[in-house]
């Protein structure tokens, strides 16, 4: 969790996600991405490209230093969202996965990154409510965000 005090917007059920479409859950805690986080996702996944992962060799490349890698910043929605929104009584919640990615300006080593979430979908689905959030993952300081995602959760009561 990006910050472990905070919880999002609070519905006590599945079933009050019903009326939350379009409902803004407003924006995570800054925060910092630095080298080390960036090189562990690099040993984590294999990708240890340079221009993650070696600060000499990215300082005179096409962004002045070192990079995240965008399935990084993917990933960091999934810190994000419990920040974003929190929904009581269920018996279990599901990651669904995600309808759309773009990723549209780079993470560059000591930047502070958030998240900011809109409800723009909510369906019954089975006994659950099926819910999309429009995540998008700002840079502070920029107007270009780093990535949207279209995140898609299951909520079980």
């Amino acid at each position: 969790r990006a910050n472990a005090l905070k919880m999002g917007v609070i519905f006590n059920t599945p079933g009050a996600l019903l009326t939350a479409e379009g409902r803004d859950l407003g924006h995570t805690d800054w925060l910092e991405i630095d080298q080390t986080r960036i090189t562990t996702f690099g040993e984590t996944t294999g990708d240890m490209q340079w221009i993650h992962v070696d600060p000499a060799r990215a300082k005179d490349g096409p962004f002045g230093g070192t990079i995240a890698h965008g399935y990084l910043t993917l990933a960091l929605v999934n810190a994000f969202m419990p920040d974003l929104i929190t929904v009581n009584g269920v018996s279990s919640g599901l990651n669904i996965g995600l309808d759309k990615v773009r990723f549209l300006a780079p993470v560059k080593v000591g930047s502070r990154i958030r998240g900011h979430g809109v409800v723009s979908k909510v369906e019954t689905k089975g006994t659950g409510v099926q819910v999309t959030v429009d995540v998008t993952i700002e840079i502070e300081g920029h107007d270009k965000p780093a990535c949207i995602a279209s995140t898609i959760s299951r909520y079980i009561p």
